[in-house]
């Protein structure tokens, strides 16, 4: 919550993008910090809802909700201004692992109410290419890992612990980062949803060049 009170407050320094090619060799990565609604969440998420419900409060809830849709109302507006070069964009999603069924994956979460997965189809219609990003076997021990907080196996203090020494958080962005660098080529702009808890942009190369459109996600 307190992310995402600090990227509402802050991060909202618009740039304009209209224009977000590379020029000459550049390889560029816009790079747009999300939170992730429950339609995102698939099973896990009547189980997340009632331990925000649990943690915040009716009114607290309704609060939360109300900064999440300011946020996507944003990320939605700048995304519309994106400039896609049909063939030589390439869009890079947290959480949509590489498997071969990626756009299975999008079209039903996109159906189920995603509004991020919605834009994802969005930039797709208009030549963008869809990629596979994450590493399927770090997301499964992500999941395994929020099952089991959610069902109070696992305590939030050692949570904590567990990201706090970067373990697999860390290791789903070195993946992420390999990813972009091994797929997107010279000349070419890649688009990246990703949540505000990870940190992508410190293990890309040097010739990536990063922008923020919604400002940078706040430091962890």
């Amino acid at each position: 919550m307190d992310l995402i009170r600090e990227w509402a407050h802050h991060g909202l320094g618009l740039v304009d993008m209209s224009n977000n090619e590379p020029s000459g060799g550049e390889r560029k990565l816009v790079y747009i910090p999300i939170i992730h609604t429950l339609a995102d969440m698939g099973r896990l998420g009547a189980s997340v809802q009632s331990a925000k419900l649990s943690a915040l409060g009716r009114q607290g809830l309704a609060r939360n909700a109300a900064a999440v849709e300011k946020m996507w109302g944003e990320i939605e507006r700048v995304v519309g201004k994106l400039r896609v070069s049909p063939g030589s964009t390439r869009v890079y999603q947290d959480g949509l692992p590489v498997c071969g069924h990626e756009q299975e994956i999008v079209s039903e979460l996109a159906e189920a109410g995603s509004r991020n997965h919605r834009l994802l189809l969005n930039l797709q219609s208009r030549g963008a290419l869809l990629v596979g990003t994450e590493s399927p076997e770090l997301l499964l021990e992500e999941y395994q890992l929020a099952s089991a907080a959610l069902a109070g196996r696992v305590s939030d203090a050692k949570i904590r612990r567990d990201r706090l020494r970067d373990t697999l958080l860390e290791r789903r962005d070195r993946y992420i980062a390999d990813r972009i660098n091994r797929t997107l080529g010279t000349g070419e702009t890649g688009i990246l949803f990703m949540g505000m808890l990870h940190e992508v942009a410190r293990s890309l190369n040097a010739d990536v060049l990063v922008a923020y459109p919604l400002g940078s996600p706040p430091v962890r």
